[in-house]
């Protein structure tokens, strides 16, 4: 590099100007300064010029079926902003602070009255804990069995592999316990020695079974006789079309399930909020994990969706998104009815997806050949805790995709299909 005084007579100005210039560069570590000897560009770290220094994005997907993503186009703006300004303007100076780590108590009477109207939950405001999101609340579930000496968690299978993850790294064991079309095994699970279970009774995640009404008489049988805890995941429950939703497990046995539930699937997985009504003998465990965790879901998004829930805006929401996602199901079996008539569609009663199966094929197969045409899906395979052994079955999520794109997306994907088999 030029000396000081050098490149101060290069752009006119003083020499002063030019040593602060070099004396800041030096001290961000970009130049080298000694004395007696000019400065110099300092090192960087090492680089091979012929090595990206990122990946390429991978190109966006044509067509985009995955399960469990809901139409966050539609998220309510302007009805959020409005709850947004006033907790902001309401919020008082202990809520601006740590506060409960349960949440703020706005939010937990609002989820009361709500998810008692609307699921039939049993819970008073005091044993909600607000969190980041379902599976931050499932792992703070988890830690607490751990840390009372649990030892062992029933999952669904299949069910979300995250789940089986989370519950390991807790310190439980998993043990998967099939599904069929009137939900989990419970003739498997009585034969099974653990202290929990994890489970979707309403619409099992990812088939879209509901869980049975005898079925449901003999899991509650083998809480009470393990002396165990379920944790009922909501999942998709506000989204029924054909019929009144089945109502909330944890009613008929608040005092051992763990009921949870997120605004991701009904709002947007952005917002993180999510909420649990815990037992009153775990309460006290799962603060603590929660305080642990984060001292605290961020308390002005709570106020704000405490204003949204009690303004009526959420069911106004879902009032419209029914419908909606109802037109794009339709739309889906109707194309695969056209496009696909030997597969057999299930789980289309609620939710976001429907689970697709084939009488023959190569799941594999059939998900390189989809890639290649940028078509985005998942399998039961990505769910299951051991290899698929039966027929291929596809898991297509509609509710993002507009009606049009959805015919146009299906025969695509049944032209990858039969390239598949070919």
């Amino acid at each position: 590099m030029p000396s000081t005084r050098d490149l101060a007579r290069q752009l006119g100005v003083s020499r002063r100007i030019a040593v602060d210039a070099y004396e800041q560069l030096a001290a961000e570590g970009y130049l080298v300064l000694r004395q007696g000897a000019r400065p110099r560009i300092a090192e960087g770290p090492a680089t091979d010029p012929a090595t990206p220094t990122s990946a390429a994005p991978a190109p966006l997907p044509r067509f985009d079926f995955r399960p469990a993503v809901p139409d966050v186009s539609t998220f309510p703006r302007t009805a959020w902003l409005r709850s947004l300004r006033e907790a902001l303007s309401t919020i008082t100076d202990w809520d601006l602070g740590y506060g409960d780590p349960r949440g703020v108590d706005a939010l937990r009477e609002a989820l009361a009255e709500y998810l008692g109207r609307v699921r039939g939950v049993v819970g008073d405001p005091p044993r909600i804990v607000v969190t980041s999101g379902y599976w931050q609340g499932f792992g703070l579930v988890c830690r607490a069995l751990a840390e009372g000496g649990a030892k062992r968690i029933v999952v669904e299978d299949p069910s979300h592999a995250d789940q089986r993850l989370i519950a390991a790294r807790a310190g439980l064991q998993p043990v998967p316990v099939p599904v069929d079309e009137g939900g989990i095994r419970t003739d498997v699970l009585a034969g099974v020695e653990a202290d929990a279970v994890v489970l979707t009774p309403s619409h099992q995640d990812p088939t879209g079974a509901v869980l049975a009404g005898e079925r449901r008489t003999a899991l509650l049988a083998w809480l009470r006789e393990r002396d165990a805890v379920a944790i009922e995941d909501d999942y998709d429950a506000e989204y029924r079309y054909d019929r009144a939703a089945v109502g909330a497990l944890q009613g008929l046995e608040p005092d051992r399930i763990v009921y949870a539930g997120s605004a991701s699937k009904t709002l947007a997985p952005a917002l993180r909020l999510g909420w649990m009504v815990v037992p009153p003998h775990l309460l006290d465990a799962v603060t603590r994990e929660k305080a642990l965790a984060d001292q605290g879901t961020a308390r002005v998004e709570q106020l704000a969706f405490a204003d949204f829930l009690a303004r009526g805006e959420l069911d106004r929401h879902l009032r419209r998104m029914r419908a909606r996602y109802r037109r794009r199901r339709d739309a889906l079996v109707e194309a695969l009815a056209d496009a696909l008539p030997e597969a057999v569609v299930r789980g289309i009663a609620a939710g976001l997806h429907a689970a697709v199966e084939l009488p023959d094929g190569d799941e594999a197969a059939i998900v390189a050949e989809a890639r290649r045409r940028r078509i985005a899906l998942r399998t039961l395979g990505d769910y299951l805790a051991g290899e698929p052994s039966g027929p291929p079955m596809l898991l297509l999520g509609y509710a993002q995709t507009p009606e049009p794109t959805i015919r146009a997306g299906v025969r695509e994907l049944a032209a990858a299909v039969r390239a598949a088999r070919r």
